[in-house]
């Protein structure tokens, strides 16, 4: 083999190397870096949307979802120290301090790896202390909140939403009556088991959750507007609409 033939084959395959790294760095993604990273908080009455809302932001931003509530139970049922401590408080009817909330969602911050590229946060802060110590706890890890969003919707429509919710124990799933009917009456379109009705899904109960949320949540609002991070969105549009609202405030919170 002549020298010119192999000098071309040599330039043949750094090109195709080249032609290779370029095609890699095009199917690998790039991590956001902090600066592109989205660390949000939805805040919404029941029913308002924070549920199908937020599984859609943690794949499309590539977050983790922090729901408090599933956290705690987990927490609990795996009997880990601060779950074997929150059991306890509960129990006893107490409420818990903000530290062990705070600590959870630091918890998850620090060893799940989904959060490596930021979070959805729902259902914490409910108070102003909590939000402060949230900032804390964030400030610490020199990362900081892009924004909160608050779901909005009239309290006669959301009764009316939830009193007609069905949900599908095992997998969460939820369905409406009205607005979106299982393929069978009361039947999971997946697996084929029975759906129910939660029982605190009634007007009664939904009344004295919703005043209690308003006033609760109203100073926390009045916090993150001061801080200029709140942005309102109308939840009564259809899911579609107010995930394009949502969208939009990310991309340009990053």
């Amino acid at each position: 083999m002549g020298s010119d033939e192999l000098e071309y084959l040599k330039s043949l395959v750094a090109k195709l190397n080249e032609k290779i790294t370029a095609l890699e760095a095009k199917a690998t993604p790039a991590l956001p870096t902090p600066a592109a990273q989205l660390r949000t908080i939805l805040i919404g009455p029941p029913g308002a949307g924070k549920g199908t809302q937020a599984p859609r932001i943690k794949q499309e931003f590539c977050v983790c979802h922090l729901a408090t509530g599933d956290m705690l139970r987990e927490q609990v049922a795996q009997k880990t120290p601060l779950g074997v401590t929150a059991k306890k408080i509960m129990d006893s009817g107490g409420l818990l301090p903000d530290d062990i909330m705070v600590n959870m969602i630091k918890d998850e911050l620090e060893n799940n790896k989904e959060c490596k590229n930021g979070f959805v946060l729902d259902g914490f802060p409910r108070t102003v202390p909590q939000a402060q110590k949230l900032d804390g706890m964030l400030e610490a890890r020199k990362e900081k909140l892009n924004s909160v969003v608050q779901l909005q919707i009239d309290d006669q429509l959301l009764i009316s939403r939830i009193t007609g919710r069905l949900v599908h124990p095992a997998s969460g799933r939820t369905y409406h009556r009205e607005f979106h009917p299982p393929k069978k009456s009361m039947v999971d379109d997946v697996t084929g088991e029975p759906l129910i009705q939660r029982s605190d899904d009634n007007v009664d109960t939904l009344t004295k959750r919703l005043s209690g949320f308003h006033s609760q949540t109203g100073p926390v609002v009045d916090y993150y507007k001061a801080k200029g991070l709140w942005h309102g969105i109308d939840a009564a549009q259809s899911p579609t609409v107010v995930w394009d609202n949502l969208r939009k405030i990310f991309v340009g919170k990053q």
